[in-house]
């Protein structure tokens, strides 16, 4: 077995939640797998207030999916 070591902030330390010196490498990238996601989603909801979309009832958004899918439907 490897050992890998990554040195990090102590921001990055408490930001990951992490609570050892010692932690796996599958356990690591499960970290950052949730740590981007939640970047991604928190990105996903700043473009969806910028452009108004998070304004949209559920019959809006049902009705943009039933267009996007009736023109790929209709594209092919």
């Amino acid at each position: 077995m490897k050992t890998l070591n990554i040195s990090i902030s102590d921001y990055e330390y408490d930001k990951l939640g992490l609570k050892g010196n010692m932690l796996s490498f599958s356990d690591f990238v499960d970290l950052l797998s949730r740590q981007i996601s939640r970047q991604q989603l928190r990105a996903s909801v700043q473009l969806a207030e910028k452009y108004g979309l998070s304004k949209m009832t559920m019959d809006d958004i049902n009705k943009e999916v039933k267009t996007v899918r009736k023109n790929a439907k209709n594209s092919h």
